[in-house]
């Protein structure tokens, strides 16, 4: 008996001996809990996860570790996007044909290398998804987590078929039985939320009758899946809220709030997703703004597209959208709506609906960021939102979220404060996605 377990001590200290462990130190601890900022503080990160964390007076580095000296420099939870869309797009055109694991990947790489890592995939994936999902979640991914909706749903028709690109991505469903069939396929493929599309493109298009939304979301919950969906108007909002909805995808853009949605998101315990870089490029770049020549947005975007976005004809066909002097109205509303859902304590997530032509994934991360400080968050509440409060909406806090023990070191270096000016985290100098730097 003395034998066997002199030899099972043996073995776990080698596989000790074996462990990948890092020790970061020196650096400003950011942890997304809301918990006031730690100065010189240090983290030892064993095969990927957080194995302590505190001020580095109390740090006791594993011998043989690997230490870096982050002096200077702020540590927070990487950015978790619960709205972007993958693979679907190469330059400036949608197309379903694009959709592929290269360029699905290559969207991943960008947004790590931003920070974001982890998206959750807002309803237009393809199979192949679901492969690329296991082989992440049976390892330790060195690019940005996924999460998918697969397929989301529309009516017969119905917004966004007619979109570029979009025609054959959703479902179009019609009857509950049609739901029933869909809903159980989505469940065996174990999504990790189900997504509808509830708009009529400002009266253009048929919007999915709200017999049908009920059907889905019923059958959704049968499974113990969240639904989130794309609104516009406070009406649909107010309805899908009270039949069970779990996140509104995007603000309501049509009118102000009131307090019965207010009082029915709270009652429901259902989430804001502000989306307010989406309605920004709606038609902000038909001025051409500085951020075009900014390298944090060019150097992940192809300079043809970026000469593209220049040119007087682009910016004129933004124009000649017939709504486009509608557009920044909208968000307007979007950004009060939300500064008033946030102080009434409704969840607020974080999402930017990036991936469609012209909605830059990474750098728009960053314009979501501020556009909800200039909706009057304080960075730390925004911060939290993109981080923490997000993993709670995904149901994976224990692992993602926050940077706590037992975690995974899913990390942004930052050289500058983002609790100074959210802008800050803009001054990424290294993004760690299961203690390894992101590539």
């Amino acid at each position: 008996m003395r034998t066997a377990m002199l030899f099972c001590t043996a073995i776990l200290a080698a596989a000790g001996a074996f462990a990948e462990v890092t020790v970061l130190e020196n650096f400003t601890l950011i942890d997304g809990t809301g918990r006031p900022p730690v100065p010189q503080a240090a983290m030892v990160i064993t095969d990927g996860r957080i194995s302590w964390i505190g001020p580095k007076s109390r740090l006791k580095p594993p011998a043989g570790a690997q230490r870096q000296d982050l002096s200077g420099k702020y540590v927070m939870p990487g950015i978790i996007n619960l709205h972007g869309h993958l693979g679907n797009t190469v330059g400036l055109k949608q197309d379903p044909h694009n959709y592929s694991r290269e360029s699905v990947e290559k969207n991943l790489k960008t947004y790590a290398s931003y920070g974001v890592t982890s998206v959750l995939s807002m309803g237009t994936d393809q199979d192949l998804i679901y492969p690329l999902r296991a082989e992440q979640r049976a390892g330790r991914p060195s690019m940005t987590r996924v999460f998918t909706a697969g397929r989301g749903f529309t009516g017969k028709g119905g917004y966004p078929t007619k979109v570029p690109g979009m025609k054959g991505i959703p479902y179009e469903v019609g009857t509950p039985e049609e739901v029933r069939r869909d809903v159980d396929e989505l469940a065996a493929k174990k999504v990790d939320v189900v997504k509808i599309w509830v708009d009529d493109h400002l009266g253009r298009e048929p919007k999915i009758p709200p017999a049908i939304t009920k059907a889905i979301i019923d059958n959704a919950h049968q499974h113990n899946l969240k639904v989130a969906a794309h609104i516009f108007y406070l009406e649909d909002a107010k309805r899908l809220v009270n039949d069970g909805l779990n996140a509104l995808a995007h603000s309501v853009r049509d009118q102000p709030v009131d307090d019965a949605l207010i009082a029915a998101m709270k009652r429901k315990g259902a989430w804001q997703i502000p989306t307010l870089a989406r309605e920004m490029s709606t038609f902000a770049i038909a001025d051409a703004p500085p951020w075009l020549d900014d390298p944090f947005f060019s150097r992940s975007v192809d300079p043809t597209v970026v000469a593209t976005l220049k040119s007087a004809d682009y910016r004129q066909r933004i124009r000649s959208d017939p709504d486009f002097a509608k557009y920044p109205a909208f968000l307007k509303t979007a950004q009060s709506n939300l500064k008033r859902l946030a102080d009434a304590g409704v969840k607020i997530g974080f999402g930017t609906d990036t991936g469609p032509p012209a909605r830059f994934p990474g750098f728009f991360e960053h314009m979501e960021m501020q556009l909800m400080a200039e909706s009057g968050l304080p960075a730390a509440r925004v911060i939290q939102a993109a981080t923490r409060d997000s993993a709670e909406f995904l149901g994976v806090s224990k692992d993602l979220g926050t940077l706590e023990s037992g975690k995974w070191a899913d990390l942004i270096v930052l050289r500058k404060d983002p609790l100074a000016g959210i802008q800050n985290t803009r001054t990424l100098e290294t993004v760690m996605i299961a203690g390894k730097k992101a590539n």
